[in-house]
């Protein structure tokens, strides 16, 4: 299957689900703004796939980047962003959302799996967005991150500004 057949419109996306659900596949969800990926990123998204039969990204749109990320961000264009995902090979499918939370995509999918980055902690997570997973039967997976590797990092080496001794190991 290309990269671009793994694109799901907002519309599309019920249909999807329900089609997982009658072939009985555990759906792993997750989402952000991958806005430059790096390795950091392929490691999660292989991690997050491992556990369960498909796993579907939400990635945020250009507007709700800018709402989380603030002016300038995001780098690449939400088509990009969604190309670049949807071409890994651990991914199943994305789907655009507009919100800078993920409270409504999780009501729509209602994965058997939402999966967190380190970054997160089950007390640190958006409760609302969590309480959407576990009351449908779903469980948060915190995924441990690949030290020394995120986006602001990457942004900050591309500025040329030298980050403090501890945050280069």
């Amino acid at each position: 299957m290309g990269f671009r057949d793994k694109r799901l419109t907002w519309e599309a996306l019920p249909a999807w689900r329900a089609l997982q659900a009658r072939h009985g596949r555990r759906v792993v969800v997750t989402n952000g703004c991958f806005d430059l990926l790096h390795v950091g990123h392929a490691s999660y998204l292989e991690q997050a796939r491992a556990l369960g039969d498909i796993l579907l990204v939400g990635v945020n749109s250009d507007a709700s980047v800018r709402a989380i990320k603030g002016h300038g961000r995001p780098v690449h264009p939400e088509d990009d962003r969604l190309g670049l995902v949807a071409a890994l090979e651990s991914v199943g499918a994305v789907c655009l959302f507009h919100e800078p939370g993920a409270a409504r995509f999780l009501e729509v999918v209602r994965p058997q799996v939402w999966a967190k980055g380190g970054d997160y902690t089950l007390e640190t997570v958006a409760q609302d967005e969590r309480r959407i997973v576990e009351d449908g039967g779903g469980i948060v997976a915190i995924l441990p991150l690949v030290a020394g590797h995120s986006t602001t990092r990457l942004l900050q080496r591309l500025g040329g500004e030298s980050l403090p001794s501890a945050a280069r190991a």
